[in-house]
């Protein structure tokens, strides 16, 4: 009998969206991703106890200032190296969200995390860095990119923000696809079929513009909610995809057809993007910049939760 998550791995690569070092043995996904909301869930798991603690001491003894800042880079960096060894693709790794608007910094601290990943005996051939998709982010990925650093870019909810990723070449890219859906759900009171699933179908509409204009760029479906999403989206190149829905797809039974072609035939390319086509463009979605803003006050925030949980963790040592 074959199940749903065997026959979706016939037409789209496999990403765990957490850290959970059990979840990936279980579900052997291509890669994994990471982000602040995860490492706050890594200090829950009796696997991560000894090598949080560890990262910790060694901040203590080698640190004094930044302290908290260099512990979450470091637990990061930590988290990522062991599921490189159970994962055979790369491992997803983010810049905090309070550098999203800072093009410079953002580079620095790429340039950090590399670093401590290479000390760890893990290429960068093996790490994605993380940023989110803002007009500063991508000038950054398009910096790293020509260094031969691959950039991951998240939080994105409009076309001009695709583009402008393309335009910059950068490696991958994360549309998300259940905030989408719930911000039309709120603001419509709909609901939807898979089909007409506004997420969804911004997701197949950034994997067309991928096709049309041969961009080498990568389309990871995110953010999902359902099962039904991630089906419908069966094709897109890479699909991230949480614990719980792994699951379900793992012990439903089930054949699956691609929904997403991706042709990439290579035809006109439209004009890149300047600065100001792409605010405009992505101003005049009221969807994209709220969920933007939204997703960067949240990774902010856990970032902060996360540090003010270190900072206690390293008060009592």
């Amino acid at each position: 009998m074959t199940h749903q998550l065997d026959a979706l791995r016939q037409h789209s690569l496999m990403v765990a969206d957490t850290g959970d070092l059990e979840a990936i043995q279980r579900y052997q996904p291509h890669d994994a991703t990471t982000n602040p909301s995860l490492l706050l869930k890594a200090f829950e798991l009796p696997g991560y106890r000894a090598l949080i603690d560890q990262e910790l001491a060694a901040v203590k003894a080698k640190t004094s200032d930044r302290q908290e800042e260099h512990a979450v880079d470091r637990l990061a960096v930590a988290m990522g190296s062991e599921i490189a060894k159970v994962v055979p693709g790369r491992v997803s790794t983010e810049v905090a969200a309070k550098l999203s608007f800072d093009t410079q910094a953002s580079i620095r601290k790429a340039h950090e995390l590399v670093a401590l990943y290479d000390k760890r005996g893990v290429s960068r051939d093996r790490v994605l860095i993380k940023l989110a998709s803002t007009w500063e982010g991508i000038r950054a990925a398009e910096v790293l990119e020509r260094e031969g650093i691959n950039c991951n870019l998240t939080l994105l909810f409009s076309d001009a923000q695709a583009q402008a990723c393309f335009d910059a070449g950068v490696f991958l890219v994360s549309p998300f696809v259940g905030r989408v859906t719930d911000w039309y759900k709120q603001a419509t009171g709909q609901d939807f079929t898979p089909d007409t699933d506004p997420g969804v179908q911004f997701v197949r509409g950034v994997c067309q513009r991928v096709s049309q204009g041969g961009y080498d760029t990568v389309v990871m479906g995110a953010s999902f909610r359902t099962t039904g999403q991630v089906l419908a989206l069966a094709g897109c190149p890479r699909l991230t995809i949480s614990p719980a829905l792994l699951e379900e797809l793992a012990t439903t039974p089930g054949e699956i057809k691609p929904r997403v072609l991706m042709t990439r035939r290579g035809g006109p390319r439209p004009t890149p993007l300047t600065e100001p086509a792409f605010r405009w463009g992505h101003n005049q979605d009221a969807m994209a910049n709220d969920k933007l803003a939204e997703g960067i006050r949240r990774f902010a925030e856990d970032q902060d939760k996360l540090e003010a949980l270190i900072a206690e963790r390293l008060a009592s040592r």
